[in-house]
């Protein structure tokens, strides 16, 4: 069985988590532009101001922060911190032939704490719950990187 083959458990087990998490992204970018259109509010360039058929009503103050807007917006922004490098983290530690029940683990652990993340973001839960779920997230891909390296290593 190739290593780099859906046929494989292991890189099927990446391959999930990974799809989830390049879904979430894409999602992110999708909801926030529908709460800016739901807000008719935080929009962000002029040139969003001119009257287009998604724009009947132009106004200046579309322009202007909004709190649900801004809110999505942070959620949005705090992806590309994370996961590029959970990708990059976790496709290393698939090659270095880690036991399958491990790799489940750490793979999806990484994509609930991220989803979980979203949902007390979007929620507006206390940081100290963001940041339970963030460090999660964020000693993952550490584990996962270290391994690789070792491996790398001839450890």
């Amino acid at each position: 069985m190739e290593t780099l083959s859906l046929q494989n458990p292991l890189f099927a087990t990446y391959v999930v988590a990974a799809t989830l998490m390049i879904l979430e992204v894409v999602a992110m970018s999708w909801l926030t532009v529908y709460r800016m259109m739901a807000e008719n509010a935080g929009f962000r360039s002029p040139e969003d101001l001119r009257k287009t058929p998604l724009n009947r009503s132009p106004d200046p103050r579309q322009l202007a922060p909004n709190d649900r807007v801004e809110r999505i917006r942070r959620i949005q922004m705090n992806d590309p911190e994370n996961i590029p490098f959970f990708l990059v983290a976790g496709f290393l530690y698939v090659l270095t032939g880690p036991p399958l029940w491990l790799a489940q683990l750490l793979l999806y652990a990484y994509a609930v704490s991220r989803l979980l993340h979203f949902a007390a973001y979007l929620g507006a839960r206390t940081h100290d719950t963001r940041a339970a779920l963030w460090t999660i997230g964020s000693l993952i891909p550490v584990f996962m990187s270290c391994r690789a390296l070792l491996a790398a290593l001839g450890y």
